[in-house]
């Protein structure tokens, strides 16, 4: 069954296909099969702090919010649903709703999952760049970048690999961001 979309999340219903297809066409392009692997979660990118109240307010009737927390000076609420989303062969039951920062994106509307690799933090870009396919490392286009966003209370290190090609993005932690959250009221 999919997860039935209030009217306030139209456009993220609409957006869902495209994304979709975008995101199955990258991972073609890297080498990876998604269904190998655990979705941690999707995120959606907007411009307008009005777009990003009303995806709230949407998300909060089809889920639960279980984090608000600044993270690189802006808000991000973590939303889990009542109904997973059927995503690219995964159940994904997490979004993440970052308000709109200093960076514009192209496209408001589905942007990254988020793919937990588990193991060693220290070693997760190399485990992650393990899994893409020579070729996918030699495309033009395609781009990586390494990151540790954290919350004030972190306990957990959550070093990021992302990979773009600056329309869909897909991402690499060793930590699913319920159990983040989890560390920080630990």
């Amino acid at each position: 069954m999919q997860t039935h979309f209030p009217v306030e999340l139209d456009d993220l219903k609409q957006d869902m296909a495209r994304f979709e297809q975008s995101l199955m066409n990258f991972s073609e392009r890297l080498g990876i099969n998604l269904a190998e692997h655990e979705a941690d979660h999707v995120a959606v990118r907007c411009h307008q702090f009005a777009t990003a109240e009303r995806w709230k307010s949407g998300l909060l009737q089809i889920g639960t919010q279980f984090s608000e927390a600044m993270i690189n000076g802006r808000p991000i609420c973590l939303f889990k649903l009542h109904q997973p989303l059927n995503l690219a062969g995964w159940q994904i039951d997490v979004i993440e709703l970052p308000w709109p920062g200093e960076k514009l994106y192209r496209h408001e509307g589905w942007e990254h999952v988020e793919i937990v690799l588990r193991g060693e933090p220290e070693t997760l870009g190399m485990r992650a760049m393990a899994l893409l396919s020579d070729d996918a490392l030699t495309q033009p286009g395609i781009s990586f970048k390494t990151s540790a966003p954290k919350g004030e209370n972190e306990r957990l290190p959550n070093p990021t690999l992302a990979v773009t090609d600056g329309q869909t993005t897909i991402k690499f932690h060793p930590w699913r961001l319920e159990e983040i959250v989890t560390s920080e009221q630990a």
